[in-house]
């Protein structure tokens, strides 16, 4: 039996049914199907056996673990890791007033934001370096089983692209991760699998067709 990561990005908040930025730098609770969400994916997957709960730190993030963790008896382990990437002077920013108010930094960030960081923010390859210490942590501790870890939207696709060998540079580009999305990642000999990716089949259509990202 190997090793298996369910990466599950929080509920619904205001900022992402906006889409505005919202990163390490702020703590919105989530809304109410927020809390739908998090209650269908706690509903969905109570049955698996889980060895641990990973959540960052962030109230979004926290309060979508704490369901499962209650139901399934399992003590959360909060990582600083774990958090969203910090925006900087973008933070509760439409994309539109980023782009006319720091247009140089936004076009940068857009080409490459492995090694451009948002305006006062944080670089992708950053990210992805304390994200993968607690990969490592979680792997030292556990040879094989199930281990949910719930973060935010370019954390999770930061970490898959550096598990998967992908440029973090690019993982804008490559993954998608819409609120409430499950990807799971399997340690096999040949090192790391992606066998799902922001699967949404737990949540109900209403959810699903929810605006925002």
């Amino acid at each position: 039996m190997s090793l298996t990561l369910y990466f599950l990005r929080h509920g619904q908040t205001e900022l992402s049914r906006e889409d505005n930025f919202c990163g390490g730098g702020l703590d919105p609770e989530l809304t109410d199907h927020g809390w739908e969400m998090a209650e269908a994916f706690t509903a969905a997957y109570k049955a698996t056996a889980w060895n641990a709960i990973y959540s960052s730190h962030q109230r979004r993030s926290v309060t979508t673990a704490k369901l499962l963790s209650e139901a399934v008896g399992k003590r959360m382990e909060v990582r600083e890791g774990l958090r969203e990437i910090a925006y900087g002077k973008w933070e509760g920013m439409t994309k539109e007033k980023v782009s006319q108010e720091y247009r140089e930094d936004y076009v940068n960030w857009l080409a490459d934001p492995a090694w451009h960081a948002p305006t006062e923010g944080e670089f992708a390859v950053s990210i992805a370096r304390r994200g993968l210490r607690v990969i490592e942590e979680i792997k030292e501790h556990f040879e094989h089983g199930n281990v949910l870890i719930v973060s935010h939207k370019a954390t999770i696709r930061i970490i898959l692209c550096s598990l998967l060998g992908i440029d973090v540079g690019r993982f804008r580009y490559r993954l998608v991760c819409p609120v409430g999305s499950l990807s799971v990642v399997e340690f096999t000999t040949h090192g790391a699998l992606l066998r799902v990716l922001s699967d949404r089949s737990h949540l109900s259509s209403q959810l699903k067709s929810l605006p925002g990202t």
